[in-house]
């Protein structure tokens, strides 16, 4: 490397630094931190006192409801954290052992776990630039030449499994093209599961994401843009599904004032009332939490604009994004100063961080099949998350 282009390096990321601390009027910040300003230690309290802490109580019929009004599903299960509500959600769906599942290679590992928690098999699909989910367009072309239909199902003609469900993951809180999903999974007989861990208050023409499948999944991680401390939720318009997930949740126990009876193998999946008196406080925020989140947006949007080379993602045409993480875009020109931006920056006390490794490099799904994932790969290496939390401005 010659020194010109040394110095080129250390401006570009000294240039990128200075307007994060600038956007946000402090010099050291972590990624995504929790904000507690409403009725957190009241409603804990409370729960404390009725010392029904566990899976029984009336925070968790208040955080489900809530959940319901807010997001306009019908029904909603909240469960222990966002992994397990996606378990749950494809073992409704119908997905069984050594069924392959169409998943963005790009997304968080908990999307492919849940889906080897089935025993089912991760199908790696390509994503888009405009979105950062599932590229519609590119997964019709690739389905038309690698799968067959067979009995009203969709075969994968390499490996002669069934292909079940695609699940659509809403990057960072940026909805996917669920209108076009929903008709690749119409034409090839597949059933649409969103991971809408990131997205709790991202819209898609005017439809809270998670509600538009089979059914849809949450994340109240301690790092998502409301909080349970962990906890997730499995969200559905289907009166059946939310009953049997409600009951598998619960360790299949049939309701009665006394005995404990059984009726299949269950799961204690349920989230404690304690969480989610956390929940009911944080969901009364989440106006000012997105409001807070789209500011620091747009103050970044503005501190970075006059820097060449990179660009702040926006959200998708069409669509109502809660800015969970904001996402810096190097173009190709720059994506080799990738790691000298990350080094300068959390030097300087600000927490960045790359885009997740692809989970078709991961060692647990090396054998998995795969869809090409040109975009994926070049999303990969030019992707940088900034400082988000909502207390930031």
């Amino acid at each position: 490397m010659t020194n010109d282009e040394k110095m080129c390096k250390m401006s570009l990321a000294h240039e990128i630094t200075s307007a994060i601390q600038d956007t946000i009027g402090r010099k050291s910040a972590v990624l995504h931190e929790p904000k507690f300003s409403g009725n957190e230690s009241k409603y804990v309290q409370e729960c404390l006192d009725s010392t029904f802490v566990s899976s029984v109580g009336k925070f968790v019929d208040n955080f489900e409801k809530d959940l319901a009004d807010y997001t306009g599903a019908k029904h909603v299960v909240a469960v222990t954290n966002g992994t397990v509500a996606l378990h749950m959600a494809l073992l409704m769906a119908g997905v069984e052992s050594e069924d392959e599942v169409l998943v963005p290679a790009l997304t968080f590992v908990a999307t492919a776990n849940s889906v080897k928690h089935c025993g089912a098999v991760p199908h790696f699909v390509d994503s888009e630039e405009s979105t950062l989910g599932i590229n519609p367009d590119s997964l019709r072309e690739y389905l038309r030449t690698a799968t067959e239909q067979r009995s009203s199902y969709c075969v994968n003609r390499c490996t002669g499994k069934r292909i079940r469900a695609i699940v659509p993951v809403h990057i960072f809180g940026h909805p996917c093209r669920l209108e076009e999903l929903l008709l690749v999974a119409k034409d090839f007989n597949l059933v649409i599961i969103e991971d809408a861990a990131e997205s709790l208050g991202s819209f898609y023409q005017g439809q809270h994401t998670g509600t538009f499948g089979l059914l849809g999944t949450l994340s109240f991680n301690g790092n998502k843009t409301i909080t349970t401390g962990g906890g997730g939720a499995i969200l559905t318009d289907n009166s059946e599904l939310a009953k049997r997930a409600k009951h598998l949740t619960t360790t299949a126990k049939i309701v009665h004032r006394w005995e404990y009876i059984h009726d299949e193998v269950g799961y204690n999946y349920r989230m404690p009332n304690i969480n989610a008196a956390l929940g009911c406080a944080q969901l009364e925020q989440l106006p000012e939490f997105l409001a807070s989140k789209r500011r620091l947006f747009e103050r970044y949007q503005e501190a970075l604009r006059d820097i060449a080379g990179i660009s702040l993602f926006t959200e998708p045409e069409g669509s109502q994004s809660n800015y969970w993480l904001q996402a810096l875009l190097l173009d190709d020109s720059v994506a080799n100063q990738r790691d000298s931006i990350l080094e300068a920056t959390n030097s300087a006390g600000l927490m960045t961080r790359p885009l997740w490794t692809l989970l078709h490099k991961l060692t647990p799904f090396q054998g998995c099949p795969h869809a090409p994932l040109p975009v994926a790969e070049s999303l990969e290496k030019r992707i940088i998350n900034l400082p988000s939390s909502a207390g930031l401005v």
